[in-house]
């Protein structure tokens, strides 16, 4: 009797429910969107690996895979409640009125009315996601892996949350100001770019010797990343507009033609400089084009993406050597490619913005748009918008990896030793590509492995380029017996009777 009431009870409820709710289309598309921005993680991982050196790549691949987790597991405890939860009035965060996804089920999301709350709080966890894989790139070949990952925790909630906060939730006040932000120029570019920017301060230079010779280990891993990078971003601005509808496609494209522009313009200047079309500066312009599309794919026409590829291709190249003024050890140019461009998208909007582009998912029909609409106050919102989350972000950043670094066990840097090292050996145990080293420098080895170049051959299986020193020792020895008295007369009365065997079988 019970159980049958129990059926009945289910049975009524899903009868009284509301199936026109969402469009199970729209609720489909977020789905796969979110799972392809979940595929750029293994995208970061792969680009930041081959752009690092071997001895340290697999290292920036771990420490994207367990920022990832630990995002989640932010997301899930409180970071969705303080980044989205509509209770909260100041403007500022949120509360904890979600903690632990406490009633995110069926409600329309705060971001949109097209999609239920629960799938709102997975997309926006996928884009926090990326954001602290963009942000542990600061560590490149000298950070320690467990402070970056408790710092990563505690970043999440006191950096982008309040980012995410300021222009996607109802009450923060970058929303209520009328910033357009459509897909995190903001909480994403700027925080994570900047953001690496003010870790790399923290930590330090690179001793000198590591600088020299600098070059990606694997620049097909650069190109694998950057394509893999390049699909997941569609399913990041293409689902920001919440819907299967023409403003999601109008991003899809205004993404396509800046990520193009942009890696044609980059690629240019580098072969202007060096008379070579290089991969990685390809890779690097489509990067840039593809941040700047973020915060604007959106809000533009395609004209005005065009416009947008060729300038932040451009721009973010020379401002690659913003590191070098600086003096900061960005190593993988998070502010030139993510904060610069993320600048860059934002200010596009000011200009050229377009309340028809926006009123295509058939939602915000009333935003108005940049100058193109007339809107003239539009550029003075971006630039206001803009200098709040780079101060933010910087001065949290630094701040926050000042305190842990001050925490013994806890120091953000590895040791010379393990610089030099690797950090794949000191911190992993495993590497990414573990075989014998042929150095590039023909003249440094030979097939009978006598160093000619002054340098002695690799043990086997050695990763680093340097000499195992038993066998260096070895080596010395070796070569101080065959250059002994004793042993140069040897070698004299030899010569001389093969010379003898010779002249008489002549």
């Amino acid at each position: 009797m019970v159980l049958t009431e129990n059926v009945l009870g289910v049975l009524n409820a899903i009868l009284k429910r509301d199936t026109t709710q969402f469009d199970r289309g729209d609720v489909s598309f977020i789905i796969v969107a979110g799972a392809m921005v979940s595929f750029m993680i293994p995208g970061l991982a792969f680009l930041y690996s081959g752009l690092a050196r071997r001895k340290s790549a697999l290292t920036l691949i771990w420490a994207v895979t367990a920022s990832n987790a630990v995002c989640i597991f932010q997301w899930y405890f409180w970071g969705y409640s303080l980044a989205f939860s509509p209770t909260a009035t100041n403007g500022f965060i949120g509360n904890l009125a979600h903690f632990g996804l406490m009633n995110v089920l069926g409600d329309p999301s705060p971001g949109s009315p097209l999609i239920p709350d629960l799938l709102y709080a997975f997309y926006q966890m996928e884009f926090a996601c990326v954001t602290v894989g963009i942000l542990v790139g600061g560590i490149a070949e000298r950070g320690r892996v467990l402070p970056a990952i408790i710092f990563t925790f505690l970043w999440m909630t006191l950096v982008y949350c309040p980012l995410a906060c300021w222009p996607w939730n109802i009450n923060g006040w970058a929303f209520k100001y009328g910033v357009l932000d459509y897909a995190g120029g903001g909480p994403v570019e700027i925080g994570s770019g900047v953001g690496g920017l003010a870790y790399a301060w923290v930590l330090g230079r690179r001793q000198k010797e590591e600088l020299l010779n600098f070059r990606p280990h694997n620049v097909s891993m650069v190109n694998l990343g950057t394509f893999i990078l390049w699909f997941g971003w569609l399913g990041f601005n293409g689902g920001s507009a919440f819907g299967a509808n023409l403003r999601a496609i109008m991003a899809v494209w205004n993404s396509m033609i800046a990520a193009a522009f942009g890696g044609i313009v980059w690629c240019l200047l580098d072969y202007r400089l060096e008379r070579k079309y290089t991969m990685v500066g390809f890779c690097s312009g489509t990067i840039a084009g593809l941040v700047a599309a973020t915060p604007a794919s959106g809000y533009i026409h395609p004209w005005a993406a065009v416009i947008m590829g060729i300038i932040s291709g451009a721009v973010c190249n020379y401002a690659t050597k913003v590191k070098s003024l600086l003096r900061v050890d960005d190593a993988l140019d998070l502010f030139a490619e993510h904060a610069v461009g993320g600048i860059l998208g934002l200010l596009m909007n000011g200009f050229f913005a377009s309340s028809s582009i926006i009123a295509l998912d058939g939602v915000n029909t009333n935003v108005p748009g940049g100058w193109v609409d007339h809107h003239w106050k539009q550029l003075y919102i971006q630039v206001a918008y803009i200098c709040a989350t780079c101060s933010y972000s910087f001065v949290v950043t630094a701040l926050l990896a000042k305190c842990i670094n001050a925490i013994p066990g806890l120091q953000l840097r590895t040791t010379a030793e393990g610089e030099k090292l690797g950090l794949d050996e000191v911190e992993i145990g495993e590497f990414a590509n573990d075989y014998i080293e042929v150095r590039r420098d023909f003249m440094d080895w030979t097939t009978f492995g006598n160093g000619v170049g002054g340098h002695g051959p690799n043990a086997a299986g050695d990763r680093h380029g340097q000499p195992d020193l038993a066998q260096q020792g070895q080596q010395e020895n070796l070569r101080t017996e065959e250059l002994s008295p004793h042993n140069t007369d040897e070698i004299h009365e030899k010569s001389l009777e093969s010379s003898q065997a010779d002249a008489g079988s002549a």
